[in-house]
C-alpha cells in the first residue's frame, strides 16, 4: 500500500519505512538547529551568569564544543531508533521495562506539548514583528497550529518538503542576515573565559534537548550511519550560525532590551534591507520546530496506547498545543521546561551505556511485556542529582535553592569549571556501567565465578 512505504505507519503494529537518508535527516536537523529565540539566546552565551561576560572567542568556542558534545548525545540516542525501528519512548521498554517506560513518557509528553506550545507562541510573535499589531496574536497562533498539525499528519513528506525546499531558503536568509549584520556592527569586546563552562552547558542544553525524540525520525533512517551523520552535522553548522549571528543581534538590539523582551531581537532582522522577507522565511520554518515537538508526542502516546491511529492523536495534540498557546502565558513555562529537560541527560547517558557497552543492542526486550528493570532507575536519579548539583545555569529560584542546600548538606562546593550536562552524563554512566558489570558478574555459571576453568 502507497501509505505503508511512503510514511509513517497509523500503529505501531506496523513496520516503519526506512525511507530518510542523510540528506534528510540533515535537512531536518539542520532547520531544527535554527531557532528564532536562538538568535537572543546569545545574550546568555556571552554572560551566562551575568556580570562575566566571555570574550568573542571564548562565546564562539563555546558554541562549537557545546553544540559538538550536545549533538554526539543526541546523534548515539538516534542510532537505535534506525536499528530497532522503534520510536524513543518504546526504546525505553528495553532499558526500563514497558511499565517503568511510562514514567519516562509522560514526563516526554508533558515537556513536548509545553515546547509545541511555546514554539506556536514564538511564532506569533515574529509574524507581528513583521506585520505589526493589526493582525491579532490569537489569528497567528491558530494559523500555526493548523499548519503544524498538518505537517504532523504526513511527517516523512514533510522531512522530505524541508530538504527539497524549505533548507535552501533558510540557508539565504541566514546569509543575508550575516552580510548585513558584519557590515554594519561589532559585536562586544573584551571579556573573558572565567564562564566557559557555564557557556558550554547552556549550548549543550540546547541540543540535548532534542534526545527524547531522535529515535522517532531516525528509524525511518536508511542507515545508523545516516541518521548520525544527519543530526551531528545538520544540526551542529546550524546552530553554531544561529548563535554566531545571534551575536550580532544582540549587538544591535542591546543586552537590556534583549533582558526585557526576548523578542525584541527580531527588530534588528526585519529592520535589514528586505529583512521583513527573510525574516518571514525564518518565521515559516519555525513550524518545524512545533511540527517535531507534537510528532515526538504523538509517537510517544503511541507508547501507551500502540494501536491507536497516530492521526487522532495529532489533531488532538495540535488542538490541546494551539488552547495552551492562547491561554497559558508560555514565556514564564520555559524555566520548568529547562527542569523538566535535565531528566533526559542522565536518561540518555543510562541509554547509551546499556545499549551500545553493555550488550543492549542484542538482548533488548522492547515488547509491550517487557518485565521491569528496576535497577536502571538507580543511575538515572544519580545522574538527576548529579545535573543539579554541578551546573550553574539558573532556573527557578525555589529549585535553585534547594539544591543549594542540597550542597550545603552533603559539604559541596561547586566549581566554575564544572558542567551540569557532562556531570549528569558521567555519573549516570559510572553507575550504569558499575551496575552492568556486578549483573554480569552475578549472571556467570557458578564455576567460573569461583575460578574454576573447564
Amino acid at each position: 500500500m502507497t501509505h505503508a512505504v511512503n510514511e509513517v505507519p497509523l500503529t505501531l503494529d506496523e513496520p516503519p519505512p526506512k525511507t530518510l537518508g542523510v540528506l534528510d535527516q540533515g535537512a531536518l536537523w539542520a532547520n531544527l538547529g535554527v531557532s528564532l529565540l536562538g538568535f537572543s539566546g546569545a545574550l546568555f552565551l556571552l554572560d551566562p551568569l551575568g556580570g562575566a561576560p566571555l570574550s568573542l572567542a571564548a562565546a564562539l568556542t563555546a558554541t562549537v564544543v557545546g553544540s559538538l558534545i550536545g549533538t554526539a548525545m543526541v546523534g548515539l540516542a538516534a542510532v537505535p531508533g534506525t536499528q530497532t525501528g522503534r520510536p524513543a519512548m518504546v526504546l525505553l521498554r528495553g532499558l526500563f521495562g514497558a511499565r517503568l517506560s511510562y514514567v519516562p513518557t509522560v514526563l516526554n509528553i508533558i515537556q513536548m506539548v509545553g515546547w509545541g506550545a511555546f514554539e506556536l507562541w514564538v511564532i506569533a510573535m515574529g509574524a507581528t514583528a513583521i506585520f505589526g499589531p493589526a493582525v491579532p496574536y490569537a489569528v497567528w497562533v491558530i494559523a500555526a497550529g493548523v499548519l503544524t498539525t498538518s505537517l504532523t499528519i504526513w511527517p516523512l513528506g514533510s522531512v522530505r518538503l524541508l530538504r527539497r525546499y524549505v533548507t535552501v531558503a533558510v540557508i539565504l536568509a541566514l546569509i543575508w542576515f550575516a552580510v548585513d549584520f558584519l557590515g554594519h556592527v561589532q559585536p562586544q569586546t573584551g571579556g573573558s573565559w572565567q564562564a566557559f563552562a557555564p557557556a558550554v552547558d547552556y549550548v549543550i542544553a540546547l541540543s540535548v534537548s532534542w534526545v527524547p525524540m531522535a529515535a522517532d525520525f531516525a528509524r525511518h533512517s536508511r542507515s545508523s550511519a545516516a541518521a548520525f551523520t544527519g543530526v551531528v552535522g545538520g544540526y551542529t553548522l546550524a546552530q553554531v550560525a544561529c548563535l554566531g549571528l545571534g551575536v550580532y543581534a544582540v549587538a544591535i538590539t542591546g543586552a537590556a532590551a534583549i533582558q526585557a523582551d526576548s523578542t525584541a531581537v527580531f527588530g534588528a532582522f526585519v529592520a535589514a534591507p528586505l529583512g521583513a522577507l527573510f525574516f518571514a522565511v525564518l518565521v515559516l520554518r519555525e513550524t518545524d520546530q512545533s511540527f517535531a515537538n507534537v510528532y515526538s508526542t504523538t509517537v510517544s502516546l503511541q507508547n501507551l496506547m500502540p494501536r491507536v491511529d497516530r492521526r487522532i492523536f495529532t489533531v488532538a495534540i495540535g488542538v490541546v498545543t494551539t488552547g495552551l498557546a492562547l491561554l497559558v502565558d508560555v514565556n514564564s513555562y520555559g524555566a520548568f521546561l529547562g527542569v523538566i529537560g535535565a531528566v533526559f541527560v542522565p536518561m540518555f547517558a543510562v541509554l547509551a551505556v546499556d545499549y551500545f557497552l553493555l550488550g543492549g543492542a542484542a538482548r533488548w526486550n522492547t515488547d509491550e511485556d517487557a518485565p521491569a528493570r528496576w535497577s536502571m532507575l538507580v543511575p538515572w536519579v544519580l545522574g538527576f542529582a548529579a545535573y543539579w548539583l554541578t551546573t550553574s545555569t539558573p532556573t527557578v529560584a525555589a529549585w535553585d535553592g534547594l539544591w543549594a542546600g542540597a550542597r550545603a548538606a552533603i559539604g559541596f562546593t561547586r566549581q566554575p569549571w564544572m558542567n551540569g550536562a557532562l556531570g549528569a552524563a558521567l555519573v549516570a554512566s559510572l553507575v550504569t556501567l558499575a551496575i552492568g558489570l556486578v549483573t554480569r558478574r552475578g549472571d556467570r555459571p557458578p564455576a567460573l565465578r569461583s575460578g574454576t576453568r573447564r
